[in-house]
């Protein structure tokens, strides 16, 4: 476990638990090493529940995405083959209700992201991930990716939208939330 200081314009000490496990401090400037060590002391009990609680919930993440094998070529073009069969037909649906066209759809292997919308460039990238999901859930995002065609930043305008074209847009997130981590 390594411990990271930071020394910045704030009142108060903070720390929070990284990936990793590794622990991040935030101090005031000025503050000396002997009054962050001591508040570590004072924590060290917090930091152990914590950096276990972060550990498992990787692990369940890490399970979570091990279940789709994208390790040979084989497996990723059959992934694509079939993330393509279940994205493109709603896009198309949604596409033609919204009155929006993506130029480009894209599909990698991404672990942080459910999608990603460039608004300049009109493509949207999925993640394969998807395929892990319920139907429902993956049709929240391909309509979330299309909004942002509409208006790119997550505003009450944008939320309207998710509202219109995706009303159980909250219950599909929670859901995506609860079976993820």
């Amino acid at each position: 476990m390594a411990i990271q200081l930071t020394y910045r314009r704030t009142s108060r000490l903070s720390m929070r638990i990284v990936k990793n496990g590794d622990v991040h401090v935030s101090a005031p400037y000025g503050l000396p090493r002997s009054e962050v060590r001591r508040f570590l002391l004072e924590h060290r009990e917090w930091i152990v529940r914590a950096r276990k609680r972060t550990e498992e919930r990787e692990q369940r993440k890490a399970a979570f995405f091990g279940r789709l094998p994208l390790q040979t070529r084989a497996q990723a073009d059959d992934a694509l083959r079939r993330l393509r069969a279940l994205i493109e037909p709603m896009v198309e649906t949604h596409s033609k209700e919204m009155g929006v066209q993506p130029a480009v759809l894209t599909y990698k292997a991404m672990v942080s992201r459910w999608g990603v919308c460039n608004v300049r460039k009109r493509s949207i990238c999925f993640s394969a991930y998807l395929l892990l999901l319920p139907q429902w859930c993956v049709e929240h995002v391909v309509v979330h990716e299309l909004c942002h065609l509409l208006e790119p930043s997550h505003n009450a305008r944008f939320h309207a939208l998710m509202d219109k074209y995706f009303p159980r847009w909250k219950e599909a997130r929670r859901e995506t939330r609860r079976i993820t981590t």
